[in-house]
């Protein structure tokens, strides 16, 4: 009998070169490979308990019962499992996060990854990496790349097998951090899955696209030599090119607030005086401020300075899903 229960902890990550938009929704095969960072300090961590005695599957997030379609996502990715034991027992999934959820924190990667690796351990699956981060990707595309650790490259892959993520550089290689300032945590009204079906009703999508291998090998190769300037060229680059796909989609999406472009504009004259510092953002209206070490603290003081900051999340690079021995309680 296999080992019944396990919980994970999984960090969401932020992506350096976005994935927007796929080549097949059904297995979530990503339209161009990505690269990204894990977050440490901000993370996901999730119970699945498998018992004869569930009729049904069942879901609480952060002490809320979730029903519609958060629990049918939930329950989806649990049958993926399910099928690979050939197994039908019911779970329990408890989850909580310790950052704000909807609001382009990456927190739906950080929940599949965790929700992938605690169900395979509870059903005693022997998966490699790079298997868990492929079926983790079923759960929501940008999972995949909350499996491995650190500097984290997604390969965008022909198939089921081929579309993973692995290890770049790991989170020692370069002590970056991520300054995610909070302007708003309401809930988006169109979350990053209802997005990427509209990335091709925009003109600029294919050449997006078209453009990604450049933009993934200065990115990669900036990473790799811990070039700041090559790497905030790019990365700014970009999140700006990703936003020009949403606002140009039909429906358009435009996810910035006042306060996100008065950032922008700050990035670039901190950036003038020479701190190191570049902006991206993901499909909501926080901004991801990444610098070094040696000037988290006065940015942090700068970020203070301006108006309708909510809050201020500090994270370094980040390690893998992992196991936990404590299980979450309800």
């Amino acid at each position: 009998m296999p080992n019944q229960i396990a919980t994970a902890r999984a960090h969401p990550n932020i992506a350096f070169i976005k994935y927007w938009g796929n080549r097949d929704d059904r297995l979530r095969l990503p339209a161009n490979g990505s690269i990204s960072m894990n977050l440490a300090g901000l993370e996901s961590v999730t119970t699945v308990r498998f018992s004869e005695s569930l009729s049904a599957d069942s879901f609480i997030l952060n002490g809320q019962p979730q029903v519609n379609e958060a629990l049918v996502r939930v329950s989806d990715q649990l049958d993926k499992i399910r099928q690979l034991s050939d197994a039908s027992i019911r779970a329990e999934v408890i989850s909580q996060n310790n950052f704000p959820i909807g609001t382009g924190v990456a927190s739906s990667a950080s929940a599949f990854a965790a929700l992938t690796a605690a169900a395979v351990a509870a059903l005693n699956l022997q998966l490699s990496e790079h298997e868990i981060s492929a079926l983790a990707r079923l759960g929501s595309g940008s999972a995949s790349r909350s499996v491995p650790s650190g500097f984290v490259e997604w390969y965008m892959g022909n198939d089921h097998q081929t579309s993973f993520a692995k290890t770049i550089a790991e989170p020692d290689h370069w002590d970056l951090v991520d300054l995610v300032v909070v302007i708003s945590t309401m809930h988006k009204e169109v979350g990053s899955t209802g997005g990427h079906s509209l990335a091709n009703t925009s003109p600029l999508q294919s050449a997006r696209i078209a453009d990604t291998p450049r933009r993934l090998n200065l990115c990669r190769t900036a990473i790799q030599e811990r070039d700041f300037d090559a790497f905030a060229h790019i990365v700014e680059q970009d999140a700006l090119i990703m936003h020009a796909v949403m606002m140009s989609s039909n429906p358009r999406l435009i996810y910035w607030l006042p306060t996100t472009l008065a950032i922008i504009s700050e990035v670039a004259k901190w950036r003038a005086t020479g701190i190191a510092v570049c902006f991206t953002i993901d499909a909501g209206p926080n901004v991801h401020l990444i610098t070094t070490s040696d000037y988290a603290e006065e940015l942090r003081r700068k970020i203070a300075e301006l108006n309708d900051i909510q809050s201020v999340l500090l994270a370094r690079p980040g390690g893998p899903v992992a196991l936990m021995e404590t299980h979450l309680k309800e």
